[in-house]
């Protein structure tokens, strides 16, 4: 059966387009119940012995929801109690239109199977489909679908059970939808009535989210913040200049403080100023909000002092003591920054945050605060009667909304995450925070990895260079299992080398579109963490088929040079391969082949070989004006059976560390030329841009301050100043300044040829760069893969591969999960650090002054590669004196004056205080400070430190 409409449309052109829409009814589709014995084709999702215990449904049942109880119970529905329920198209097709989040978690229920969630296309129905009516609103119209689709559900399964017991529940908290459902005659409740109903899971009531109508129930009368204006009202302002539109940051460290960063080509202002809550008005961090400026004369510079929320738990805080408590924050009147005001909200992010109840709040009410473990989110009020079982246990709470009358946002609970301080629970808790994908591979994903046992067949050997013969290897850290390439080197017999890396051929195994490719593009990256990895791809690929372990045949794709001894390139050749590789090197095996004489092994000449080639690489870059950072990484010993660090040190790095990186480098931009040249509006390429001149500020006054100049007119300049620049008995300033301006470094990030003009990688001095080299563990890399496939012919292309616009986007989702997947590798990386000095005391260690602060010093310590702040904040001593010259910042405190890069003694311990947010604490020993007070070790570290597991 066929319905279409037909309209017409003004075109821009002023000329006028007739448009026909084709929608088309069934009525072949299937309830999708076991009582329904008409479609055997089919496998039954809907059990017939549906029963969930309730005080309301004594009978077997199914759930009908509609849009807004899955939009704000999503965490009800996920619920392995809620089983048996029918998702209807028209939901379905709402929700994806209002909340990309919630549709992926409704999806995602659909698919598992043990929750028996069935998707009926009451759309094309013949007897469900209804049309809007003249008059009726869309959210009428699609209302009144749900509540079709119900009846005829109710009275199919009255027929299937000739007048059973089998019932069809719907459920919203519309009340006019409710009511014309009870005149339909269906059996219609409230979410909220129905969860308290059941007897299976009492707690869930904690996870219902909170109605407009509930939350006034909870809060104050008073009115604290001002009105948030209508989008239409704010959109008019945007328009009109009145208004600027921005993603708003909150301050860590001061929670009346933020900015609102300025996301709009063609304004003049990049980021306003909020300071006050009645300025900040229930903007959480990371929203889009409308922002009102405020004039000139009333511009302000942003606070210098830090600012926790310490209001009473149990009231809401004055609004008279929260401006006193603004008042007292000084300002230095000599920075002024745009200021202003929120007047509406475009955008909530919101997502389930972790943290702790505060503990002061558990008492027999069943109101209580929850702290965020992110100190930009403000904390939050739930009702919840689990309070006495949820003291020291962290746990996920959701926002539901945030009232004008309420000094905190209302929400409920999610769900327990486990005992603070317990390594497995924060290291959930860091992958949650950090938005980390991390839960096992679905069903729908794994049936897309190749069956085993898998071989490399005749046909793929005839569509492929056999480079088997190669004298091929790997060099990787201790302990890889995801090995993505390996090298090799050979004379050839024109007195030439041949140089190939070969990369695993990932792109081979995962096909565009499909479950598993989806998957990996959301994921973006593998991220490592202490003793854990997170997989982009299943493990049957990740570890094993498209590992390139030795002595075993694997798929790839080689980029090959023929090059003259000068490391000259001659010619340069890409090909689908099949190799095998004869080892599998640690950086270290691989320097002990080079350095040992006796070793003339194929293996090691190609080792050989590559080393020599990859120093003139390397110098040949560096005098373009490639920059050599520098960045302190830790490397943690784990016990083998505990699992915890015993010691940690930096990462010492060899020759044949820089010998890997000179090639995939070379690789990386060989490939970026070749898919540039071929698709030039559609390669994916990667940028470091240039920093501005400000940002070295504070490292040309370091180096300044040892009478040193650096120049930074361009990345040449940058690195001959950082090469010159020594000083005499500080062999370690190199180094430091190195560090320092690793922190005044852009970030990279992922573009579109087609969207962007400048290409320039900035730290590389390369004119052009991309990512082919690590595609087990990077999205970035398949899609390049792809790209060459097409270029050579090896493979063919789809639309998504070629379309600018579709690449940009999959670019912002990579960038923002390369850029996590970073933040959540340090907190790691923090995390492991506080358990090893746990149980470590106190110990001394020597380490050099990186920045001065109004109130501390930020200390690095060479041996842990680990920052940390000394304070002064003694209040019976003079303030602190920080000052400004032209060489650079210096802090007085009491007789003795502190400089960038003075060395200094520290003792190091953990302050577990604040079990959400312990922290190491440093105090100094070296230089003498009166007054301050510095805890003593009990012993020697030394005597304390336990044998290595090597």
């Amino acid at each position: 059966m066929l319905k279409s409409k037909t309209f017409v449309k003004k075109t821009r052109a002023g000329g006028v387009l007739k448009i026909v829409r084709e929608h088309y009814l069934r009525d072949d589709i299937w309830c999708g119940s076991e009582v329904c014995k008409e479609c055997k084709d089919e496998a039954p999702v809907l059990q017939e012995d549906a029963c969930i215990e309730s005080n309301l449904c004594s009978y077997p049942h199914y759930l009908i929801p509609d849009t807004n109880v899955v939009l704000h119970q999503i965490d009800i529905l996920e619920d392995p109690l809620i089983r048996n329920v029918i998702i209807l198209q028209t939901v379905l097709q709402e929700v994806r239109h209002r909340s990309a989040p919630v549709y992926k978690r409704i999806k995602d229920a659909i698919h598992e199977k043990e929750k028996h969630f069935y998707t009926f296309t009451n759309e094309h129905h013949r007897e469900t489909f209804i049309e809007r009516e003249q008059g009726e609103s869309a959210n009428d119209r699609n209302d009144r679908a749900i509540r079709v689709a119900a009846k005829w559900y109710a009275d199919h399964l009255a027929k299937k059970t000739n007048g059973g017991s089998l019932k069809v529940v719907l459920l919203t908290d519309d009340r006019a939808n409710k009511e014309k459902a009870e005149q339909y005659g269906l059996i219609v409740y409230k979410c909220e009535e129905y969860i308290k109903s059941l007897i299976g899971n009492p707690e869930l009531v904690d996870s219902l989210a909170l109605q407009s109508d509930d939350q006034n129930e909870i809060i104050g009368s008073k009115l604290l913040f001002p009105e948030h204006l209508p989008l239409s009202r704010i959109q008019s302002g945007i328009k009109n200049g009145v208004f600027i539109q921005g993603t708003f940051h909150a301050n860590r460290d001061n929670y009346l403080e933020g900015t609102v960063f300025i996301n709009r080509e063609g304004e003049d202002i990049n980021e306003v100023l909020l300071q006050g809550l009645q300025n900040l008005n229930r903007a959480v961090h990371q929203d889009v909000v409308a922002v009102e400026l405020f004039p000139k004369e009333r511009w302000v510079a942003p606070s210098a002092v830090v600012l926790q929320d310490d209001s009473p738990n149990d009231e809401d805080a004055e609004e008279d003591e929260t401006e006193n408590k603004l008042k007292t924050v000084p300002s230095d009147s000599s920075v002024f920054k745009p200021t202003g005001r929120v007047v509406g909200i475009i955008k909530r992010n919101w997502r389930p945050y972790c943290g702790m109840l505060s503990q002061a709040m558990i008492k027999e009410s069943t109101r209580h605060l929850f702290t965020p473990a992110d100190r930009r989110i403000p904390r939050i009020r739930i009702e919840t009667r689990q309070a006495a079982n949820l003291v020291g246990q962290r746990i996920m709470v959701a926002i539901d909304g945030w009232p004008k009358n309420s000094r905190y946002p209302n929400g409920h609970f999610v769900k327990n995450l486990g005992t603070a301080g317990d390594k497995e629970t924060e290291t959930e808790v860091l992958l949650l925070e950090h938005d980390v994908p991390h839960q096992p591979f679905s069903q729908a994903v794994l049936s897309f990895l190749p069956k085993m046992p898998w071989s490399i067949t005749e046909e793929d050997l005839k569509v492929r260079a056999d480079l088997r013969h190669l004298c091929v290897c790997s060099v990787d850290p201790p302990g890889c299992t995801d090995i993505d390439d390996a090298l090799h080197c050979r004379e050839l017999e024109n007195g030439n080398l041949e140089v190939g890396v070969h990369i695993a051929d990932v792109s081979h195994f995962i096909r565009p579109g499909n479950a598993l490719d989806q998957e990996a593009a959301s994921r973006g990256t593998t991220v490592y963490l202490c003793g854990k990895r997170i997989d982009m791809v299943p493990e049957l690929l990740s570890s094993n088929l498209c590992s390139l372990r030795s002595n075993v045949e694997r798929l790839a794709f080689s980029c090959i040079w023929e090059m003259n001894h000068n490391a000259e390139i001659i010619k340069t050749h890409f090909t689908k391969s099949v190799i095998n590789s004869k080892a599998s090197l640690t950086y270290a095996e691989a320097q002990m082949r080079i350095d040992d004489t006796t070793m003339n092994d194929n293996i090691t000449k190609s080792l050989r070989g590559l080393n020599r080639l990859a120093k003139i690489l390397k110098g040949r870059r560096i005098e373009k004006g490639a920059l050599t950072l520098s960045s302190p990484e830790v490397r943690f010993h784990i016990d083998s059976e505990t699992h915890d660090p015993i010691d940690l040190q930096t990462k010492e790095l060899k020759e044949t560390n820089s010998m890997v990186e000179e090639f995939m480098l070379l690789a990386n931009i060989s490939v970026a030329q070749k898919i540039y040249d071929e698709f030039s509006e559609c390669a994916l390429l990667r940028k470091h841009p240039s920093p501005p001149p400000s940002n070295y500020d504070i490292l040309i006054k370091a180096a300044k301050s040892r009478d040193l100049n650096i120049h930074t007119d361009s990345a040449k300049a940058l690195a001959d100043s950082l090469n010159n620049a020594t000083v005499e008995n500080f062999p370690y300033f190199n180094t430091l300044l190195r560090i320092l301006a690793t922190r005044c470094m852009m970030q990279a990030v992922y573009f579109c040829s087609g969207m962007d003009s400048d290409f320039h990688h900035y730290g590389l001095a390369s004119p052009i760069y991309t990512h082919f080299t690590s595609p087990i563990r990077r999205y970035s890399d398949i899609i390049v893969h792809r790209l060459l496939a097409v270029a050579i012919n090896a493979d063919s292309t789809y639309p998504e591969l070629m379309d600018k616009h579709k690449q940009s986007s999959l670019c912002n989702n990579l960038n923002y999960r390369h850029k996590m997947s970073q933040y959540a590798q340090r907190a790691s990386v923090a995390f492991h650090t506080q358990l090893f000095f746990k149980n470590r005391g106190i110990i001394n260690e020597e380490g050099f002054i990186l920045f001065v602060r109004k109130n501390a010093i930020i200390i690095l310590i060479p041996k842990f590669g680990m920052e940390g702040a000394v304070f002064f904040d003694n209040k019976d001593k003079p303030s602190p004196h920080l000052k400004f010259d032209s060489e650079g910042p210096t802090l007085e405190v009491e007789e003795h004056t502190f400089h960038m890069f003075d060395k200094v003694k520290v003792t190091i311990s953990l302050d577990a205080s604040n079990i959400q947010h312990q922290r190491i604490r440093m105090a100094l020993i070296e230089p003498v400070i009166p007054g301050v007070s510095v805890p003593v070790p009990e012993s020697e570290p030394e005597a304390k430190k336990p044998k290595l597991d090597c």
